[in-house]
């Protein structure tokens, strides 16, 4: 088979003319390909963008963030209570732990009602103290956050949600500087918070809305100190494994043997959802690679007509000197180009909808993946080669004179 330069720009040259020459069927051919290129395009970025939604969600829970809670008891109620973790183990971590971590933090957690909307309501009273904010990465809306006077005073102050301010005040702002009735004592509003992400209620923060106060204040609520859950902030995200374990052995040394503690971070939860955003993105890939494999078929059927058609041109070709090497490759330069033709106009469809969102919006970026765009042209060349060789062999295989007298 010649293979030089001039031969194949010449054999590239009459596949244009052929397929231009069918612009309808030629079209159709490669709306597959254009689908199915499209297809690989937005899969990757919709994984890649849901996969990094999803991880930004979880991290937006609390950066580096460990939680430690009682995990049973015993029979014996007085040894029940003493079980509990107590605000004397959040400060034993951050004593025995100090470098290695950025904060340690109490939750004493109760419910109460407050009037709302003329309707007496639940809401939830967590008990912190001033790393609180930082360690669960909230959002100050108005006013302020609790600082280390306010719990070394056991002032009577308190921050409000945003649910919370917007139904018994109208807004955060609003909120800031009125007065609230917690157990029968009167509070005074200082700020109005929001979680960074939301957990739909499955933290202490509650659904219903939720009211934070000193923690030296609301353990004077409570008849048992009862820290449930204690969060401690990793300095560094590689050391979280290590502290995870170093705060299991603090708050183990510190209670009786029969105790357990359940001492987790968020790397389990990452890693799930990376699992299941690499799970979900071979799954939607394996259905794009099937639309690539059927236009692959298409090409394939149509380029076999093709071959049928043009059995008189193919026998005066050979006839004239025209290897079967050059037929060969004459045909399958045509299944290629409609198939790299296809590939291109998918790719460009692929990559229009990132960049028309990207441009209508600044919520969320989609990212475009370099390695998606390679591997759809790739495989676009691939499908043009593998699904052009059957019809290739079969135009090079015809006898010049029986195709001759073809009609």
């Amino acid at each position: 088979m010649r293979t030089s330069l001039p031969f194949l720009r010449e054999a590239l040259k009459f596949s244009f003319q052929a397929l231009k020459a069918n612009k309808v069927r030629t079209a159709l051919t490669a709306l597959g390909l254009l689908i199915g290129n499209a297809s690989v395009i937005l899969v990757v970025t919709i994984s890649i963008t849901s996969r990094d939604l999803i991880l930004d969600k979880i991290r937006g829970v609390g950066s580096n963030m460990i939680y430690a809670q009682y995990d049973n008891g015993p029979i014996d109620a007085v040894q029940y209570d003493a079980d509990f973790i107590k605000v004397a183990d959040v400060e034993a971590v951050r004593r025995e732990l100090g470098s290695r971590i950025i904060a340690a933090t109490p939750v004493i957690a109760s419910n109460d009602r407050l009037m709302i909307d003329g309707k007496e309501r639940d809401v939830r009273i967590v008990g912190t103290d001033e790393y609180y904010s930082s360690v669960r990465n909230l959002v100050l809306l108005a006013g302020r956050f609790l600082d280390p006077s306010d719990v070394s005073l056991r002032q009577k102050v308190a921050l409000v949600d945003n649910k919370l301010a917007s139904k018994l005040f109208g807004s955060a702002p609003a909120a800031v500087g009125q007065i609230i009735k917690l157990h029968e004592l009167q509070f005074t509003v200082v700020g109005v918070f929001k979680e960074r992400t939301s957990t739909f209620g499955f933290s202490e923060l509650g659904e219903s809305g939720a009211v934070m106060i000193p923690f030296s204040v609301h353990r004077t609520f409570e008849r048992v100190e009862r820290v449930d859950p204690m969060y401690v902030q990793a300095r560094l995200a590689e050391d979280v494994p290590g502290v995870t374990q170093a705060v299991a052995q603090v708050v183990a040394s510190r209670h009786r043997p029969g105790a357990r503690y359940s001492v987790l971070n968020l790397e389990a939860l990452l890693d799930a959802a990376s699992a299941i955003a690499k799970v979900l993105t071979a799954v939607l890939v394996l259905v794009s690679a099937i639309a690539l494999v059927i236009s692959g078929i298409g090409i394939m059927n149509i380029m076999l007509v093709t071959v049928t058609e043009r059995t008189r041109e193919i026998g005066l070709r050979l006839s004239l000197g025209a290897s079967k090497g050059d037929v060969m490759l004459q045909f399958l330069s045509e299944a290629v180009l409609l198939s790299v033709g296809g590939g291109l106009l998918g790719i460009l469809a692929g990559l229009a909808l990132p960049v028309a969102v990207d441009l209508l919006q600044d919520q969320v970026q989609l990212p475009i993946s370099a390695l998606s765009i390679g591997v759809a042209f790739f495989v676009s060349f691939a499908v043009g080669v593998v699904f052009g060789i059957l019809p290739a062999r079969r135009a090079a295989q015809l006898n010049p004179t029986e195709a001759l007298r073809y009609e």
